[in-house]
Parts: C-alpha cells; sequence; structure tokens
C-alpha cells in the first residue's frame, strides 16, 4: 500500500496538503469573489425579496460571516470530524444526507455511461483485435473518422438531441427526471459515448505493438485460439490505460453538470454547481471533499489493478516496448479535413458576425446564408468562422501548455501522482467559478479554467507508460551496458514515451475545446455577443427543432475539428504511385554501409551502435 500511494509518508503529507488547500480555497469563493455572501445566499433563498440592510445583518449574524473564512472553515472541519457536514446556508437541511444521495445517483449514471463507454471500446477496437489476433495487421488501413465524430461532440449537445428526438418526438424513452432504470438510458448514452470514443481510440494505439510481441507470434505459430490471443493482448495494453480511466471515472461523476442540468438528474456536478452559485459553501466544501475521496479511491484502484494485471514482469524488468518506432500511415485525410475546416474559416471571414437583420430570424441555408441564420438574423457562418479563430487559438495553446506540463511532471510520479488525484477531482465548472473569483470575468478565465485540470490526463498516461518502459528488457540490457539516467532518458525513455502521449494529446484537442464550449454554455465562458462555439451552442439549442441548422453547422465544426485531431494523430503521409524508369535497368549498385560512429569523447560511445531501439528495427 506504500508503494501504491507512492512513496509513504512523504506522498501521504503531500496528498494531505493539496486536500487542505483546495478545500480552503473552495471555503475562500465568497472573499474571492467580491461580493457580499450574505447578499449572494438572500438572492439563492428568495430573490423577491428586497435586500435591505437588516435582512443582510440577519443574514450574516445567522451564518457567522463576520466571523471570517478561517473559523468557518474550522467549524465545519470540526463537525465533520463527528459525522456533521452542518446544514446548507440556503435550504436549511442537513448537508451530509444531501451530499450522499446526490453522489448515489451521480455513482449509477457513472455506471451506466461506463458501461455505454466499454461497448464503444470495443466497438472501435473490433476491427484491430480480429486482425491482429489473426497475424494480419499489415492489411489494415488506417481510419478513425467516425471515432473522432463521435469523440468531438459536446456531450450537452449529444445529451440535448437525445432528450429531444427519442424522449420527446419519438416517446421511445422519458427525458427527465431520475426514477429509475429507463431514466438513466439517455444520460448514459451522452456520457459513455465520447468518454468510450475516446478510449477506444488510445487502446486501438496500443494493440499492435501488443500484437508485434514475442508471445503473441509465438501463439499464432502454435495455434492457439485468436479469441485468446485477442483477450490477452487487451490485458497486455489495459494496464496503460488504468490511470485515465480513473480520470474518466471521476470525470463522469463530477464533471457530468450540462447532463444533469439537461436530464434533470439530482447528481453530485449538478448540486456541486448550484451551490457554488449560490455560494452555499457547507454544501460546496462537501461536494468537493467527495470528489477527491473518490479519486484518490480510483487512482489506488487503477495502480493495484496494473500491478495485478502486468504481475511479477513489472518487477522483473521483463517486459517488452509496445512503442516501437514506425513510419506514419500513408494518408492524406488529415490535410483533407485541414483544408475543409481551413476553407469554411476563410470563406466566413469576410461577413460581420454582428450584424444584425430582424427580418431575416431562424432563415434557412441559402446562398445568401450559405448555414442559415439565427434567432437575432445573424450570419451562422460568419459567427462559426470568426468564432474558429478565438475557440481553435485557445484550444491550440491549451493543448501545448498541457502537453509540456504532462510530459514534465509525469517524468516526476511522485510529485505529480498525488497532484492529479487532487485537481481531477476538480470540475472544469468549479474551477471555472473559483478562478473568476479570484481573477475576475475575461476572455482568458475559461482557458485557464480547463489548463489547470488539462494537464492530468497526459501526466497520468507518462506516468504510466514510463512505469512500464522502465520494466523492459532492452532498457535493462542497455543499463548493463553501463549507460546513465540521462542516457537513459534522452535515447530510450522520452523517444518511447513522448509519441503516444503527443498523439493522447491530440486526441484530447477536441475535448479541450469542448470544454471551452461547456463553460460557454453554462454561462462561465464568452459573453454575447461574442461568436465562441460554445456560445454559440448554448443561445441556438432552444430553437434546434424550428432551425436545426443553427446548431448542427457549429457542431459539424467540433466535429471535422476532432475529425482532424484523430487522423493527425496517426501521422501523415501522402501515398506513393507506382513511377516506372525512363530507361532500362543498370546494373544494380553496391549497398553502402555507413560507417559506424566513434566518439571517443563521448562517455557513452560503447552504447550507441547497440542502442535497442536500432537493433529491433535491424
Amino acid at each position: 500500500m506504500r508503494s501504491l500511494a507512492g512513496g509513504g509518508a512523504p506522498a501521504l503529507l503531500w496528498r494531505t496538503v493539496l486536500v487542505a488547500a483546495l478545500v480552503c480555497g473552495v471555503g475562500l469563493l465568497p472573499w474571492l469573489s467580491r461580493t457580499d455572501p450574505a447578499l449572494t445566499v438572500l438572492r439563492a433563498r428568495s430573490a423577491d425579496r428586497d435586500p435591505d440592510p437588516e435582512t443582510l445583518r440577519a443574514i450574516r449574524d445567522g451564518l457567522g460571516l463576520d466571523d471570517g473564512p478561517l473559523a468557518l472553515l474550522g467549524r465545519w472541519l470540526g463537525g465533520l470530524l463527528h459525522g456533521d457536514a452542518g446544514t446548507s446556508w440556503v435550504s436549511g437541511s442537513q448537508v451530509l444526507p444531501g451530499v450522499v444521495q446526490a453522489l448515489g445517483a451521480s455513482l449509477l449514471l457513472m455506471a451506466g455511461a461506463l458501461v455505454v463507454a466499454a461497448g464503444t471500446v470495443a466497438a472501435v477496437c473490433a476491427r484491430t483485435l480480429r486482425l491482429g489476433a489473426r497475424g494480419r495487421l499489415g492489411a489494415r488501413r488506417p481510419g478513425g473518422t467516425a471515432t473522432a465524430v463521435l469523440a468531438a461532440l459536446p456531450e450537452f449537445l449529444v445529451a440535448a438531441v437525445l432528450a429531444s428526438v427519442i424522449g420527446v418526438q419519438l416517446g421511445w424513452l422519458p427525458a427527465l427526471g431520475w426514477y429509475g432504470p429507463q431514466w438513466m438510458v439517455l444520460p448514459s448514452l451522452a456520457l459513455g459515448l465520447p468518454a468510450g470514443a475516446v478510449l477506444g481510440r488510445m487502446l486501438d494505439d496500443l494493440l499492435p505493438g501488443a500484437f508485434g510481441e514475442p508471445w503473441a507470434m509465438a501463439a499464432a505459430a502454435r495455434g492457439v485460439p485468436s479469441r485468446s490471443v485477442a483477450r490477452q493482448a487487451v490485458r497486455r495494453c489495459v494496464p496503460g490505460l488504468l490511470p485515465n480511466l480513473a480520470l474518466f471515472v471521476v470525470g463522469l461523476t463530477g464533471g457530468s453538470v450540462a447532463v444533469e442540468q439537461i436530464f434533470d438528474i439530482p447528481g453530485l456536478g449538478r448540486l456541486t454547481l448550484h451551490a457554488a452559485l449560490a455560494q452555499d459553501l457547507p454544501v460546496l466544501q462537501t461536494g468537493t471533499l467527495a470528489l477527491v475521496l473518490l479519486a484518490a479511491t480510483a487512482g489506488l484502484l487503477a495502480r493495484l489493478a496494473a500491478r495485478l494485471l502486468i504481475g511479477p514482469a513489472l518487477r522483473d524488468g521483463a517486459l517488452q516496448s509496445l512503442h516501437r518506432p514506425r513510419p506514419p500511415a500513408a494518408r492524406a485525410l488529415p490535410l483533407l479535413y485541414g483544408g475543409l475546416l481551413a476553407a469554411v474559416i476563410g470563406f466566413g471571414l469576410s461577413r460581420d458576425p454582428l450584424a444584425l437583420d430582424t427580418l431575416a430570424r431562424l432563415r434557412a441555408p441559402s446562398l445568401e446564408h450559405p448555414f442559415g441564420t439565427d434567432a437575432l438574423g445573424r450570419d451562422v457562418l460568419a459567427r462559426i468562422s470568426h468564432g474558429a479563430l478565438t475557440t481553435l487559438g485557445t484550444a491550440l495553446a491549451v493543448s501545448a501548455a498541457a502537453l509540456v506540463a504532462g510530459l514534465l511532471l509525469g517524468l516526476l510520479p511522485r510529485v505529480s501522482g498525488p497532484l492529479v488525484d487532487t485537481l481531477s477531482a476538480v470540475p472544469p465548472v468549479l474551477a471555472g467559478l473559483l478562478l473568476t473569483g479570484a481573477m475576475g470575468s475575461g476572455p482568458w478565465t475559461p482557458a485557464f479554467a480547463v489548463a489547470v485540470v488539462a494537464w492530468c490526463p497526459l501526466a497520468a498516461h507518462t506516468s504510466s507508460l514510463l512505469r512500464q518502459e522502465r520494466a523492459t528488457t532492452h532498457l535493462t540490457a542497455t543499463r548493463a551496458l553501463g549507460a546513465g539516467r540521462w542516457y537513459l532518458l534522452r535515447h530510450e525513455l522520452l523517444p518511447a514515451v513522448a509519441p503516444p502521449v503527443a498523439r493522447h494529446a491530440l486526441l484530447r484537442l477536441p475535448g479541450i475545446a469542448l470544454g471551452l464550449a461547456a463553460l460557454g454554455f453554462l454561462g462561465l465562458g464568452a459573453q454575447p455577443p461574442a461568436p465562441d462555439w460554445g456560445l454559440l451552442l448554448a443561445e441556438n439549442q432552444p430553437y434546434a427543432e424550428r432551425a436545426p441548422w443553427a446548431v448542427l453547422f457549429p457542431a459539424a465544426a467540433l466535429a471535422l475539428l476532432g475529425a482532424l485531431a484523430v487522423t493527425a494523430a496517426g501521422g501523415v503521409r501522402l501515398p506513393r504511385w507506382p513511377t516506372r524508369p525512363a530507361g532500362p535497368a543498370g546494373p544494380p549498385a553496391d549497398p553502402v554501409v555507413p560507417a559506424p560512429r566513434r566518439q571517443p569523447d563521448h562517455p557513452d560511445a560503447l552504447l550507441t551502435p547497440v542502442s535497442a531501439s536500432q537493433t529491433e528495427e535491424r
């Protein structure tokens, strides 16, 4: 347990400091926002009541606001030690039963979403498993466009479409409420489909390396059934995905605020959002603490399951590397998607995104307005094009920063492990509220809110791959030849870990854009009349039935971004057309054998011609 915790007492102390800092930051929310907490609580209790000085004074005295945040935090912690989380500042009810009930609803929704995600992962990886088990992966053509579109669809948009079409128009399933198993089908689909698409792409990226290991080739040669080979290949790759699966569990529990809002689910994410907006500190602190404990438990179970699946090979250094250098696939799809997205953006930049035409409200696509108009008569194409400059630019900047931070901190698992477990418990909405209170509302506040948690999956992925790469046989042999730590890091570990993490960062690019869009959808991002993509979806969603183009075209732009990111993650290389020689073929040229490099002044010169990666390629 000490090794799983990341180093014993120092790691436990580091986790305690992080949790205390998070809880204290949440407790300072009313004072960080520079607003009167009594006025916010009064508006949450009764929006029509006049905020006279006597009423505000009574609220301050009743809640003890004049004692300061430290006194309030101390009283809350003292009661928590005795099983009492206090009473809600808004409703006056006990906090702990309400938080436990909301957590139960969120865990049930998370379980349903994981079932949907598992089915999606199986569908994404089915072709690779079938071909790999039969030794025919060389005939596999690169794909993933459908998966990219599915992963790039916003959860709140999928939820809104499922609720309006399947729940309201067709009447197949209930669309609102939380009263039984039938009510959890649509929200589970809305949460599980995008999550399963991302996890499926990550697993599909690891499977070719597993099928290329000696055990898989030996099993195929001995006639082992293909199902057994495929099952063992999945078991070989799952440990590298378990840390990110734990992050998905926490995200599906506390980060599904928009889906809970649409389907009217009394979950923990919705409860935490309402408590943050009303500055109901007892509820907000208790909900945040529950998410932190869930994140720590999920991370601990993921590390334990990884050790159980890998077995003694991790301890004895008997693993094979899953990430062998290979040329990029011969495909031009990224260029096609990139050119199409650039053409859409460039074609609409000459139009005015703020021009109002009340006589052209909700018009269908035409030559004058290729993507139609919104409820105020503004050109949808113009708003998509101008919004792309900020949405895509911000998403690219946040993704680059998250990649660098994830790689650097992932190399220090004892430092980043507790930090990932703590920050992954903070929903982007809550992070946006905290940063908005501390920094004020601005165009970069949503970017900072998403960047605070965007590096966590990449750091967890880096640490997981690094742990397995250190236990490979070629690294043990290179170390036995006298290689130092810096040589191993530069020439062996980073070349094996950085490419899959970079592809993972590209897969996360649409998710970061969706995070920015979700903050805009909930009113925490860009404010009208800015042409932000999230704001476009939020403004046009009430008119989805009358004018579906106002929602479908912004969603299509997000899906196109996802297709570009996923296909570009596998590399870009144009296919070569076969050419015939111009004249008669001459005698074959003598092969040129390069002379071995000699570096007498380099301390690791003997290691250069016999590095493990070069030996594998030969």
